[in-house]
């Protein structure tokens, strides 16, 4: 049905995409950067082993892909990192008198994804 190549692009750009919101997230404080990471070198691992390297020896993200991988695990710091940046992008729409239906949608998003993170372990003991 689908060739191998089809799903190799799919993830590359994926891959691409999740890196991109990830550096986004490291520039605006709106986006949580690690969860994009993450995604990047998963994607990466599925079509791209020369990029999936990269990030894993990057020492700002290395870091964090080892650790999820080994214990499906987040960092405290990244933890209230990420949450406090969806709060802030909660705070700002609510600011900008986002339309009540679109607020709706993301407060159930963001709420969801917080949950996400903050039900991660932390790290090995």
């Amino acid at each position: 049905m689908y060739s191998g190549r089809f799903f190799r692009t799919f993830w590359f750009c994926v891959g691409v995409l999740a890196l991109f919101f990830g550096g986004i997230g490291v520039v605006l404080p709106v986006l949580p950067t690690t969860p994009f990471v993450i995604l990047a070198a998963f994607a990466f691992g599925r079509s791209s082993p020369r990029l999936e390297a990269r990030l894993k020896q990057s020492p700002t993200f290395g870091p964090l892909i080892a650790q999820w991988r080994e214990h499906g695990a987040i960092a405290p710091r990244h933890k209230l990192i990420a949450v406090v940046m969806m709060g802030a992008a909660l705070a700002l729409s609510f600011a900008l008198g986002v339309k009540p239906a679109v607020l709706l949608v993301q407060t159930a998003c963001l709420g969801l994804a917080g949950a996400f993170v903050l039900t991660r372990p932390s790290g090995p003991r």
